[in-house]
This record gives C-alpha cells, sequence and structure tokens, in this order.
C-alpha cells in the first residue's frame, strides 16, 4: 500500500535523504513571480571556528519557519545563507592547530599561514552546512555568501574608504582595549566585565627634597611603573601645600608633578591618585588635558617592556608580584585590602583585557549614531520584538564610543590603507599605482563586514543588483540579544549611511538558551548541549518543536530532556493519528475529498462533529496565524498543540468510530474525507515548526500533490464556519467529561452501565447526538428532556445548556455529594468574581475589542446560570 506509515515513528528514517531530495528539487529558492510579494531574510551568519551550537541552532529554527510559513502563503521569499570569517577566534584556533605540530605562524609568514586557515574555512563551512542540512533550514545555497568573498570585500573598501574621505575614519593614537593572548585591539563591545578577587595595594610617594610621603591605593601596582604625575584636588586643603612638587617613584626612582584635577576625589581613599595614562581611560584623559607623556610599560604579550627597568620580560602578573615585594622591604607597601571588583575580560580568548595606548583605526561615532536615534522616528524604523530592546539599542547608540575597527591579525580584510619611505599615506578601494607602498599589516574588525551583511550579499555596491532592487530591505532579523550592540545596532548605521534604508523591517530578539538547572551553558561547567546529539536521539523536528516553544520572544529558555522527550511523544501521536486516518482511506481521491466538503459547507451531508471539528479547525488556521505574524511561536505552537491532540485526536478521532463502525457507506465517505482535510491542513500548519514528518506525511495523502514545502498554507475558509455546530458539540463533550468524571468519584468503571437523566432546553439536540452519547458513556437507560423530575439520591452535574443526574442509589453519599457540590459552586464563585472585575474594569471595556467584550459577557452569563443551579440542587439535596 503507497500511503503506509510504519507502526513507529522514527526521526532517523523518516529525515535520512529528505533534505536532499529537496535541494534537488529547487524548492528552496524564489519563486521568482513578479506579482508575489517578497520577503527576504539574510541568515546570521555563524562563524567558521567550529560546529554549530544550540543558540545558532535557535536563530536558524526561528528563521526557518518564518521563511517556510511565508513561502506557503505565496510570498517571492528568499533565505540568503552564509558564513563568518570571525578573525580572531578563526586566527586562534588555526594557530592552536599549528602549535600542536610545534608551529608558530611566524614560521610559516602571513600567506603560507593564510593558506592554512583556509582550509580550515573550508573544513568547517562544510560542517556546518551538513549540520544546516539535519536541521532542515531552506536556504537558496546558489546565492551563498562568505564575509571574505570578492564581492563582499569590494563593499568592505568601499564603505571604509567612503568614511574616510568624509573624515569619520582616522587613524591615532588613544588608549583602548587590548588582548594579551590575541595580541590584537578590542572595541568595547568584545569586553566581558566580570567579577573577580583582587586587591587594593597601597602605596606609600615620597616627596622630592622632603622626608614626607603621600599614600595611594591601586588594585594594578604594576602600572605604576607607567606614572607621569599625581593628581590632587585643588579644593583639598590636605595637599595645597604639595602642588607643583615633585614625588619620587619606588623602585625606578624617576620623579613625577603633582598636579591639581578635578579627577582626584577628595572623599575617595587618600584623595591623591597616581596618573598612568597610557594604561587607564581615566587617566589619558587627565594628561590630555595636562600635556603628560605617556609612557606604555607592556608589550604586545602582556610582558613588561624596556620602560620596566629590572621587571622587563616579566609577565604583567608575575610583575606585580615582584612589585609587590619590593614595596613590602622598601616599606613603601602600607596595606594590602582584599577586593570583589569588576574586570575586563576578552570576549574571545577569556583573558584579563589590558587598557593600554595604542596607534589603531577608528570609527567616529557621533554622526552614523545620531543618524541611527533619528531613524527610529521614521516611518522606516526598525521594529523590535520584544519592543523593549529598542530602548535597548536607543540607549546604546545614545552613550556609544569611537569604535575600534583595526585588528592586529593575520586573518581578515585588510586594511586598505598603504604606506611609503617618505612617510606619507594613501587610502584608497586598490593599491597604489607607483613603487615603494606598504599596505598596513592590520585588518578589519570582523564586525566592521558584518555590518554591511544585509546589503553587501545582495550584490551592493552595484545599486542596480537585481536582488539589491527586489530583496533589499531584507524582512526580518533573528538573533539573540547578546549581540544587539556587536552585530545588529551596527548593521542599522551602516545601512542607513550607505543604502539611505533600515537593513530590515523587523528585528526578533531572542534570548539564551540555558541548562535544566537555568545556568548559561560553558565549557567549564560541562554543561553544554550539541544539538546534533539531540537530533540523532530525537530528531530534527522534535529539537525544532522544543526551541520555538520553549519560551516568549525575548526570553531565556532552559533545555530540558522531559521536553524533548514530550516533543517526541507529539510527533508520534500524529504519525499515529495519520496511521489510523491512512489506514481508512485506502480508495478515496482528491475529487471525493472535494466533492465531500462542498458538501459539508452546503450542509446537504455530513454530521454535526464533522461541521464542528471543520469550525475548529478554521479557528485555529486563523488564531496560529496571526501568532506566527507577531512572531509568538510558542503561543502559536500552544494553540496547534491544544488543536491537535485534544479536539482532532482524543474527541474527532474518537467521535468519527460511530460512523466508520456503522453501516452507513455514504456516511464513511463523507467523514473519511473530512478526516484527509483536516489532517492535511494540521500537516500544512505544522510544517514549518516541523518540517520532515509533515513532508513524509503528506506525500501519502490520496488528496495531495507535490512537495508540502510549496503548498498552499492554510486559510480560513468561511463556509466551514458552523457556529451552532461548534456550540452543540462542546456541550456534547462537557457532558460526556462530566459523566466520566462523576463515575471516577463513585468508582463505577464505564463497563458498568448506569441510568442518566438529562435536562435542557437543547434536548432536541442531545437526542440527535443520543447515539454518541451511549458509545461514550454507556447508560442502562437514557432520559432527554426539556423538563423532567429530579431523582433525590443522584450524582449530578451542570454544563453549558444542560442538568445531567445519574441515579446511583447505594453509591451515592449526600453529605459527600454535597460536599463535592460547595466545591463545585465555590469555583464558579471565583469565576465570577474574576470576569465581574474585568468588566468592572472602565479601561478594558472602552479599549478591548467589541468580540473580546462580548467574550466576557457571555461567559458571566454562562457561570452565573452554572452558579445558580449548583446551588439550587444544594438546597434540594439538604431539603431531603
Amino acid at each position: 500500500m503507497t500511503n503506509e506509515l510504519t507502526p513507529k515513528f522514527n526521526p532517523t528514517e523518516v529525515e535520512a535523504g529528505r533534505y536532499e531530495k529537496w535541494l534537488e528539487a529547487d524548492v528552496f529558492k524564489p519563486s521568482g513571480n513578479p506579482d508575489a510579494e517578497p520577503y527576504s531574510i539574510v541568515i546570521p551568519p555563524p562563524n567558521v571556528t567550529g560546529k554549530l551550537h544550540l543558540g545558532h541552532a535557535w536563530d536558524t529554527t526561528l528563521q526557518d519557519i518564518i521563511i517556510r510559513q511565508k513561502r506557503m502563503q505565496g510570498f517571492d521569499t528568499l533565505w540568503l545563507p552564509g558564513m563568518d570569517h570571525a578573525g580572531i577566534a578563526t586566527q586562534a584556533k588555526v594557530a592552536a592547530r599549528l602549535a600542536e605540530d610545534g608551529i608558530l605562524p611566524q614560521d610559516l609568514g602571513r600567506e603560507k599561514f593564510l593558506d592554512k586557515v583556509w582550509e580550515w574555512k573550508d573544513e568547517y563551512a562544510t560542517t556546518i552546512k551538513e549540520q544546516w542540512g539535519k536541521m532542515g533550514i531552506s536556504v537558496d545555497y546558489s546565492r551563498e555568501r562568505f564575509t571574505l568573498d570578492e564581492g563582499l570585500s569590494q563593499a568592505v573598501r568601499k564603505v571604509f574608504v567612503q568614511l574616510y574621505n568624509k573624515g569619520w575614519i582616522y587613524r591615532g593614537e588613544k588608549l583602548i582595549n587590548w588582548d594579551p593572548k590575541a595580541m590584537t585591539a578590542l572595541s568595547d563591545i568584545e569586553v566581558i566585565h566580570k567579577e573577580i578577587d583582587g586587591a587594593f595595594y597601597h602605596i606609600t610617594y615620597q616627596i622630592e627634597g622632603s622626608d614626607e610621603f603621600v599614600e595611594i591605593a591601586t588594585t594594578r601596582p604594576e602600572t605604576f611603573l607607567g606614572d607621569t604625575a599625581v593628581i590632587v584636588n585643588e579644593k583639598d586643603e590636605r595637599y595645597k601645600h604639595l602642588v607643583g612638587k615633585n614625588v619620587i617613584l619606588p623602585i625606578i626612582n624617576r620623579v613625577i608633578p603633582i598636579l591639581t584635577d578635578d579627577h582626584a576625589d577628595m572623599e575617595k581613599g587618600t584623595g591623591v591618585v597616581k596618573i598612568t595614562p597610557a594604561h587607564d581611560p581615566n587617566d589619558f584623559e587627565v594628561a590630555m588635558r595636562h600635556d603628560l607623556p605617556m609612557i606604555n610599560m607592556m608589550n604586545n604579550d602582556g610582558t613588561i617592556n624596556e620602560n620596566g627597568g629590572k621587571y622587563e620580560g616579566l609577565d604583567r602578573f608575575e610583575a606585580r608580584k615582584q612589585i609587590v615585594a619590593d614595596l613590602k622591604e622598601l616599606g613603601q607597601l602600607v596595606d594590602i585590602k582584599p577586593v570583589r571588583h569588576e574586570v575586563g575580560h576578552s570576549e574571545r580568548t577569556g583573558v584579563v583585557v589590558e587598557p593600554r595606548l595604542s596607534t589603531q583605526w577608528f570609527v567616529k561615532m557621533d554622526e552614523l549614531a545620531k543618524n541611527a536615534i533619528a531613524n527610529q522616528t521614521t516611518e522606516d524604523a526598525v521594529e523590535f520584538y520584544p519592543p523593549r530592546f529598542n530602548d535597548t539599542f536607543m540607549q546604546w547608540m545614545e552613550n556609544v564610543h569611537d569604535w575600534v575597527i583595526s585588528r592586529q591579525l593575520w586573518w581578515g580584510h585588510q586594511i586598505p590603507a598603504w604606506y611609503n619611505e617618505a612617510g606619507e599615506m594613501y587610502v584608497g578601494e586598490e593599491a597604489p599605482e607607483g613603487e615603494g607602498w606598504t599596505q598596513d599589516a592590520d585588518v578589519l574588525d570582523t564586525w566592521f563586514s558584518s555590518a554591511l551583511w544585509p546589503f553587501s550579499t545582495m550584490g551592493w555596491p552595484d545599486e542596480n543588483s537585481a536582488d539589491f532592487k527586489r530583496y533589499f530591505p531584507t524582512s526580518t532579523l533573528v538573533t539573540g540579544y547578546d549581540i544587539i550592540f556587536f552585530w545588529v545596532s551596527r548593521m542599522i548605521f551602516q545601512s542607513l549611511e550607505f543604502t539611505g534604508k533600515s537593513p530590515f523591517h523587523n528585528v526578533l530578539i531572542h534570548g539564551l538558551i540555558r541548562d535544566e538547572e537555568g545556568r548559561k551553558m560553558s565549557k567549564s561547567l560541562g554543561n553544554g548541549i550539541d544539538p546534533m546529539d539531540v537530533i540523532e536521539k530525537y530528531g530534527a523536528d522534535a529539537l525544532r518543536w522544543f526551541l520555538s516553544n520553549g519560551s516568549a520572544p525575548g526570553q531565556d529558555v532552559r533545555f530540558s530532556y522531559d521536553k524533548m522527550d514530550a516533543a517526541w511523544n507529539f510527533i508520534n501521536k500524529i504519525w499515529n493519528i495519520s496511521r489510523y486516518i491512512l489506514m481508512n482511506a485506502e480508495d478515496v481521491s482528491a475529487d471525493s475529498v472535494s466533492s465531500a466538503l462542498t458538501k459539508v459547507a452546503n450542509k446537504t451531508a455530513g454530521n454535526v462533529t464533522d461541521r464542528w471539528i471543520l469550525t475548529r479547525l478554521n479557528d485555529t488556521a486563523r488564531r496560529v496565524t496571526e501568532q506566527m505574524d507577531k512572531f509568538e511561536f510558542g503561543v502559536a505552537g500552544h494553540i496547534l498543540y491544544n488543536f491537535i491532540w485534544d479536539e482532532f485526536a482524543n474527541w474527532y478521532l474518537e467521535l468519527t468510530k460511530e460512523v466508520m463502525f456503522g453501516e452507513d457507506e455514504a456516511e464513511k465517505d463523507i467523514t473519511r474525507a473530512v478526516l484527509l482535510h483536516v489532517l492535511d491542513q494540521v500537516l500544512r500548519l505544522l510544517h514549518p515548526i516541523m518540517p520532515f514528518f509533515t513532508e513524509e506525511i503528506f506525500e501519502k495523502l490520496p488528496n495531495t500533490s507535490g512537495s508540502i514545502v510549496v503548498a498552499e498554507y492554510p486559510k480560513v475558509r468561511p463556509e466551514f464556519n458552523d457556529d451552532k455546530a461548534s456550540e452543540g458539540v462542546a456541550m456534547l463533550i462537557e457532558l460526556i467529561t462530566a459523566v466520566r468524571n462523576i463515575r471516577a468519584e463513585v468508582n463505577t468503571p464505564l463497563s458498568k452501565a448506569v441510568p442518566m437523566l438529562i435536562k435542557s432546553e437543547h434536548a432536541d439536540f442531545f437526542n440527535a447526538v443520543s447515539p454518541y452519547i451511549s458509545r461514550f458513556t454507556n447508560p442502562s437507560e437514557l432520559t432527554i428532556a426539556k423538563d423532567l423530575a429530579v431523582p433525590e439520591q443522584a450524582m449530578s452535574a451542570v454544563i453549558t445548556g444542560a442538568e445531567l443526574y445519574l441515579p446511583l442509589a447505594g453509591l451515592i453519599n449526600i453529605e459527600e455529594e454535597i460536599a463535592r457540590l460547595e466545591k463545585e459552586l465555590a469555583k464558579w464563585q471565583k469565576e465570577l468574581d474574576l470576569v465581574n472585575k474585568k468588566l468592572g474594569n472602565e479601561r478594558f471595556v472602552a479599549n478591548a475589542k467589541a468580540e473580546v467584550v462580548q467574550k466576557e459577557k457571555d461567559k458571566l452569563a454562562d457561570y452565573q446560570e452554572k452558579f445558580d443551579t449548583v446551588k439550587a440542587r444544594i438546597a434540594e439535596l439538604k431539603e431531603n
């Protein structure tokens, strides 16, 4: 049988080879339909330092959900893939690999070392693409880009030169963050501040020509080797007599002046502050005001240089120990006080960052930031989801510093600046003509090229590029909140500057994936999870379901194997539903399904449960689409889960057995058609989230053709709406549930027939569905009427539109029944209080949609009726 599914869902079998089939069929490429609205996403490029992590799996899953849904909705979709060269991280990885063979990068030289890095890139890019395939991401590989592609390199050079010519890129000596391990400059946002144990070292400096000393405190005593002044506040009476004199630096005996500056706080410490301009940002500013010399006393690798006297060659922290010991021996170490303080660490290598005077290239950020801030008040503003991250973006842009963009690396975009022996500098997109020019050895910060990603990947600087004209600005970016500053902000201000447009319309921000205890995943904790290991055990669909349903936008999510088990169970449930439906639909054709659905819509065939499930399907499709459009994938998943598991599987499938086990073949045909249609639509709704198994089942349905990837996304079909049927089956389900609950309370199994009475204004309806009532409640006698005598000894329940009585003489304890009903009365009172409170809120009534307010009023009427009926029943039992 061609439409047969295996008895048990096996993700490995279902997903094997499926991705390759999609690629061969070119279903991921843009439709090329000029009448379709374009929708584009450029993938946040993973760097080529290794395997994908769960955070990137989260990015790609959410983007794939978006693009798959838009593709099914008829948009002309482009999802452009690519990777980032990740300068510092990749160079460090390759250097570490070479070190295993005793080879240093310097042994190879720049060109041969770069050959090794390109080999690394090819190896890990292949790995990443294989992992993308396992994740099922639907990208167009014919447009794949890399940040060091020639086209992107041309864009980088053009941007650099234009900003330089405007005076917004400059080269100068400033205090920057220095990574002694990677031996390169870092931008402010590449520095992570961590709390560590340290100490305040209290040191005395002798006043020149005097026996008097002043005391200073520092957490970095090794930096006194670079002191060029000490300062006091001009209002500080304690030190007025010292201003204009000099102090003698201990050990090295260098003389430096005592100056006044407001940076010295009279209330902090001793009020005397040492100034080390080349190794402290505040001291640098003081030095600029007083025209002080700036002495760099550290080599690139964090060792002390020739300015450090006898400490030359020592590691900075070893020098600290030696200096402290020497100061103690001299009697000029007054005290050591432990302190817990924040210290900057390199985001890339993890080592303590050294503030250091260095000649670097910088981007002036004032005008670029001003443009980005102003844009957020226009129609072209980038919409952040959740909106609070717009504040995060704005606060950073309002307080941004000049961006240091040069890196002392070999791997990356080499700075397009050349120098000659005459001291001249040339900046241009191409090398200058003539001999004697040497290109700047530094490369650009990786984020400089990544900032151009949305438009450089589309063919810019050629603004006539077909992709640039068609798909830029891109539609949506999905990324974690941890790189808003690194990447999102920079893409926005660079795009505004060079294209005059925002790079994307929407930015969906997700959180971080944490372990089950809420801890951030890290190598040091050993709590990292490899998404490929999860896929091997549970399949990509289960992982994608977890990642899309784990949290709301902007929130962190905790990884849990229990949640993975639940995701697998959900897929298996759908698999089993599908097997049941397919086993009962061997000879059904697409035409017969269409014909049967038309009859149901026209109410010339089908029963109330068919019309109910089609109405519920409409409501589900509407609500899921609304939530997906708001990027509320967790809410959309919850709606889908409840419909599939509860309404479709637990109720409709069970209710259809009354028909399928009956004798009416015409009615069976209608039910088969509805089952197939609902399953077809469920698979389409699920496909963006769980693409593999939905395609596997979809292609076996007799009423479908082609790939689900390009199948039409479900729409609301008004002809299927039947409010009366929806309300009726809701009452039927409530009735059956109430009977089951009562049986459970008095330990009466379903196999034992018991009498049942239903008192209702809807008696005609309940009589019409009495075969369902009999099948699912097993009454020995079933009495349904608008008015009937209420038995004295009976378990009862109040449901919407009816009162239910089960005379269970000998099994019922009147006192216990009254106690049970009083609990139920309290429940309805609580519901009434909640609804009354909401309706009593003038702001809610004034601002909520009319249908929302009406829904609350309907609830109020329903709860009041149930409350009154239960209350009356309690009174009857107490009287008897």
